[in-house]
């Protein structure tokens, strides 16, 4: 069940309700005695001044969670990352209390009034997921059904633009949540038409035929081990009302489950979580819906190459060569550096649209966890600056947070094939940027950016409202990255 958020102008102080505070005075009014007055007093008493506090007020007849916020020395989207976390702790208390309907509103009248309400409002959105499809009882943790938002400067658009863009970070998690059993790389392509029927954008899925007359022999490649076949898949959401003439290219790695191929994965786990190698292709398809659901003005393809990668009695065998339709032939090193080769081929397509720009989104290497953790994503790429520094701000406000890696001419230098351009495989060493190297022989006169999203997409253990398992990492950054780039 869905929770419903609405606006409005007023709130009721008499119910569950969440007031953000810069002045505990402004709390005051909230307190149902001068006995609850004094233990909020005595709660922030000998609080550090520049933290956030959260204080659950129990009034009997209703909850009231006053969150302390005195002015901050910190940069802005700490704050705000703040904000969520105090959200997701409220949804833990709504969650082991049991109650099902919410109010946030601010006390204080500034221009970020309004922001504080969104950012605790997504937090505490983003904190009651739960994929419950499998469970024979599947009976919801989280109780919240009605979320109500007031304050200076909220408008009926900001809170719908909200709502969608949770919802399009929820069908990511969804995406990646279900297992190699059911999403197969045809099945993939079916719940992507379900999802583009749903939100409003356009979706075209190749065949095995239809990618073998556009010569995507990465692809191909990867899927020979497979009992099903490939798909690729293009999403398009292009609005009357764009404000771009070409389009702005999603490109997401769809290896719906990698066994590593003949060059199986060797160590004891490592296949167990396996599912989640679409992350990139859950991320394009969740920033699609959130774009088309909100009717964003910008016009935005979604490439998705999707197949499994396994040691079937085809598979491809490490010191073959492929040749792609650009002509770059390929030595295969390792069959477990599968995910490059299927978004070479969606990098190479992604030409005849002419873009504005490119980002690929991929779990791409361990390289990227041993450098990053589940912190951050690694980010390289060929655009200039100016993109480079709006999409790190956009990675700030939503704390989706990147590094960015250099691509130096000599991260390339591993990459050469005795018998071919290039391999597939390189070295150990700097992995994260030598994919990214791998990636830039495919990239043909346009800005690109890949994101390695390894350590993000996936969580083993909760993390506060991105919860844990399937994260869908990159949705809320690209919205936010989008939806600015055209303002």
């Amino acid at each position: 069940m869905q929770v419903n958020l609405l606006y409005r102008s007023d709130i009721n102080a008499s119910q569950n309700l969440v007031v953000i505070v810069q002045d505990l005075q402004q709390a005051q009014s909230y307190c149902t005695s001068e006995q609850v007055w004094q233990y909020l007093q005595k709660q922030v008493k000998d609080e550090k001044k520049e933290q956030v506090k959260l204080i659950h007020l129990n009034q009997f007849t209703h909850h009231t969670f006053v969150l302390y916020s005195p002015p901050q020395n910190k940069a802005a989207y700490y704050l705000k990352e703040s904000y969520r976390k105090k959200g997701h702790e409220i949804a833990s208390i709504l969650a082991s209390e049991d109650l099902s309907d919410l109010q946030i509103t601010n006390a204080v009248t500034s221009d970020i009034a309004s922001e504080a309400v969104l950012d605790v409002a997504e937090g505490v959105l983003l904190s009651t997921y739960e994929f419950l499809k499998y469970k024979s009882d599947p009976r919801k943790l989280h109780p919240l059904v009605q979320l109500t938002l007031s304050g200076q400067g909220l408008t009926e658009a900001k809170i719908t633009a909200l709502n969608n863009t949770v919802h399009g970070t929820f069908a990511a998690r969804n995406l990646v949540n279900e297992p190699f059993v059911y999403l197969t790389a045809p099945q993939l392509s079916e719940e992507i038409k379900k999802l583009g029927k749903e939100a409003g954008f356009e979706v075209e899925v190749f065949d095995k035929a239809q990618i073998q007359a556009h010569n995507m022999e990465g692809l191909l490649t990867v899927n020979k081990g497979s009992l099903d076949p490939p798909t690729f898949n293009i999403l398009t959401h292009k609005p009357d009302n764009a404000i771009n003439e070409h389009p702005y290219i999603l490109v997401g790695k769809g290896v719906v489950y990698d066994t590593g191929g003949l060059s199986l994965k060797p160590t004891g786990n490592s296949m167990d979580f396996m599912k989640s190698d679409m992350g990139g292709a859950a991320a394009v398809v969740g920033s699609l819906y959130a774009l088309a659901k909100n009717n964003a003005p910008v016009y935005v393809i979604g490439l998705i190459p999707a197949t499994d990668n396994r040691p079937g009695q085809n598979a491809i065998a490490p010191g073959d060569v492929i040749t792609y339709s650009n002509g770059k032939s390929v030595e295969i090193m390792n069959t477990d550096a599968e995910g490059r080769l299927i978004l070479a081929d969606a990098l190479i397509y992604a030409a005849r649209f002419k873009p504005q720009l490119v980002l690929d989104f991929a779990t791409l290497t361990g390289s990227a966890v041993r450098a990053l953790g589940n912190h951050a994503m690694v980010m390289v790429g060929t655009a200039n600056r100016d993109i480079k520094s709006q999409l790190l701000h956009s990675s700030e406000q939503t704390y989706e947070r990147m590094v960015e890696l250099p691509l130096w001419e000599e991260y390339g230098e591993p990459l050469e094939s005795d018998i071919a351009d290039i391999n597939n495989l390189g070295i150990s060493e700097a992995q994260a940027i030598i994919a990214g190297k791998f990636l830039e022989h495919f990239v043909d006169n346009y800005p690109w950016i890949h994101l390695d999203i390894a350590g993000t997409a996936y969580l083993h253990k909760p993390q506060t409202y991105k919860g844990k398992n399937g994260t869908g990492s990159g949705v809320r950054l690209m919205y936010h990255f989008l939806t600015n780039l055209v303002k």
